[in-house]
């Protein structure tokens, strides 16, 4: 038996899906998780800063858990038991913004950080895998200010880079530059050579996180850092040949969402794009192609969205987390066995 079938037999059994996230405890302290769909837990590893997102490498039962921003330490673990192998450091005058990739060859990573000598401007760093370790190797320019999340398209060779256009200064999440945000959607090779940028007709929606589609549509999910009695679009949709543009929210829906999006996810198999968007509570659901409303909730704090067989995995930093079938006409909703509470706003299901 390859070692790739053995670790996608080890993470994914019969009947099981395995679901990597950052949570605290009830005491603050930091762990990066791992939990069966049933509720059973493969590890919880205490890490001394707090994580935003888990990457997971495509042939090796080995997870990256990356630093929330402005944090400066990612830690490698073996997926199978949660052995600490390595805390990743950022170089002088970086720090990491809670997003990385592996490229599908599983030799490279790359990490969206900051560059705190001039606050703000973003870079990619590259990191070469070798066994069970992570160096350095260069960075790259991600094309715009304040890098949150990126992602590979299909090809495997073009990233997708969320700009989020914010200024921040080292250890502080101060925004530095809100009458002038510059936020953008940038596509680029893995060389650093841009294929595109672009940029929102609302300068103060900050581009934060992001979801591939298999045909190669591309969702990213805002937050709006303006006026409270504004309604802007927090949704916005690239498919393939086409300018990156709003998705058909409904003003209400838009309203509802307090300006504030955390998470975005896409299930090629029902066609569906689900959003969370915590600060009201709200998980939501369209229909990729035609934008019809699928699903409309109230979940408490809601944050981590991850796509499984039958929906989507919704978890909650204040409540418990839930499985939503979305299969029928008519989704049907179930509570898990999750530990309630405290998890960040992402939600990584390992393949």
């Amino acid at each position: 038996m390859g070692l790739a079938h053995w670790f996608k037999t080890l993470l994914a059994p019969q009947g099981s899906n395995l679901l990597l996230s950052a949570r605290d405890d009830g005491d603050g302290r930091h762990h990066a998780v791992g939990y069966r769909l049933d509720g059973r837990q493969v590890f919880a590893t205490r890490v001394s800063q707090r994580c935003h997102a888990i990457v997971q490498h495509p042939t090796r039962p080995l997870a990256l858990c990356v630093a929330r921003r402005p944090g400066t330490e990612c830690y490698l673990l073996d997926l199978r038991d949660g052995r600490l192998l390595q805390i990743l450091t950022a170089p002088p005058n970086r720090h990491f913004q809670g997003h990385a990739v592996v490229h599908a060859a599983g030799e490279w990573l790359y990490t969206t950080e900051n560059d705190t000598r001039e606050p703000g401007r973003g870079v990619i760093g590259v990191y070469r895998i070798d066994g069970q370790q992570l160096a350095r190797h260069s960075e790259l320019s991600s094309h715009g200010i304040g890098p949150h999340e990126l992602a590979w398209l299909p090809d495997g060779e073009t990233l997708v880079v969320a700009n989020g256009g914010i200024r921040t200064e080292a250890e502080s999440r101060v925004e530095m530059n809100l009458d002038a945000m510059a936020p953008s959607l940038v596509l680029m090779r893995r060389d650093g050579t841009l294929l595109s940028q672009e940029t929102l007709a609302q300068p103060m929606n900050s581009v934060r996180h992001l979801a591939v589609a298999g045909d190669g549509t591309v969702l990213a999910c805002q937050q709006y850092m303006g006026e409270a009695e504004h309604c802007a679009p927090l949704l916005a949709i690239k498919r393939p040949g086409q300018p990156l543009q709003p998705f058909p929210v409904s003003e209400r829906q838009l309203r509802l969402m307090a300006h504030y999006t955390a998470s975005v996810a896409v299930h090629d198999g029902l066609r569906l794009v689900a959003l969370t968007a915590p600060r009201a509570n709200r998980f939501f659901a369209w229909d990729l192609d035609t934008g019809a409303e699928r699903l409309e909730v109230s979940m408490p704090d809601c944050g981590g969205v991850a796509m499984v067989a039958d929906g989507f995995v919704v978890t909650s930093g204040q409540g418990r987390a839930r499985l939503f079938d979305c299969r029928g006409p008519a989704p049907v909703v179930r509570v898990l066995k999750l530990p309630a509470g405290y998890w960040d706003n992402h939600l990584q299901r390992a393949l």
